[in-house]
């Protein structure tokens, strides 16, 4: 059983599970019958995305500094209490459950699910 980390929007791996969308908002024109059907996600769960001006932080960094800056910023963000519940919760599935989390950014090097993978793992999550 694991966690994996995927792209919202791109087709499932067999036995993925429940696809998670850690993301601040839903796709845009996609209507909300429609997001499990597309391979967005089954369940939306904003709890562990970047806040609005964190993510535009994210969006704009194209320098390792800035880059950097964005992840010390989004940790910083992970350490409240209902982020922190949050990856025990999802850390302790991972033991039991197959399900993913996930992001729509083409480039994971380059987007929070980077960051959440490390975190997940420090919880001790079992990840793919």
């Amino acid at each position: 059983m694991a966690i994996r980390i995927v792209r919202l929007g791109t087709p499932r791996s067999p036995h993925e599970g429940l696809r998670i969308g850690t993301v601040r908002r839903p796709p845009r024109g996609v209507p909300k019958a429609e997001f499990a059907k597309q391979d967005w996600y089954d369940v939306w769960f904003p709890t562990l995305a970047p806040s609005l001006e964190t993510m535009k932080q994210a969006q704009a960094a194209t320098t390792p500094a800035q880059w950097n800056a964005f992840v010390r910023k989004y940790k910083a963000e992970m350490k409240g209490h209902d982020a922190q519940h949050a990856l025990d919760l999802l850390a302790a599935m991972s033991r039991h459950s197959d399900f993913s989390v996930g992001c729509y950014c083409e480039d994971e090097s380059h987007c929070h699910r980077s960051i959440l993978r490390g975190l997940l793992a420090d919880k001790g999550a079992t990840l793919v």
